[in-house]
């Protein structure tokens, strides 16, 4: 399975960071791909490319502002959660990914 996602918090730092680490780690360990992009106080890091965006199986916005570019996943499956979530449990979201994406196969 091929995972995309955005990380961004309030503040743009530390929550921003974590989740974006956390989830990474627990696709990797369930064997999935996962690009997270990050959104902060100092920008866009790590850039989604449109061919990564276009390959995925799923979108994970662990997210609690807007994001800028939210409309190239027009038409992808999403889920969206606050950033405390992806990091308190980023083994559930990567799970509850999986089944949404088993479900509409």
């Amino acid at each position: 399975m091929k995972i995309v996602g955005v990380a961004a918090c309030t503040v743009g730092i530390a929550h921003t960071y974590i989740a974006q680490e956390k989830l990474e780690n627990a696709a990797k360990k369930a064997g999935y791909d996962m690009h997270m992009e990050t959104q902060g106080t100092i920008g866009v890091e790590n850039e989604l490319t449109p061919a990564e965006v276009a390959a995925a199986d799923i979108v994970i916005l662990a997210v609690d502002v807007k994001i800028s570019g939210r409309e190239r996943f027009d038409g992808k499956r999403i889920i969206q959660v606050p950033t405390e979530v992806a990091i308190k449990s980023p083994n559930k979201l990567i799970e509850k990914a999986a089944e949404v994406v088993a479900q509409q196969a």
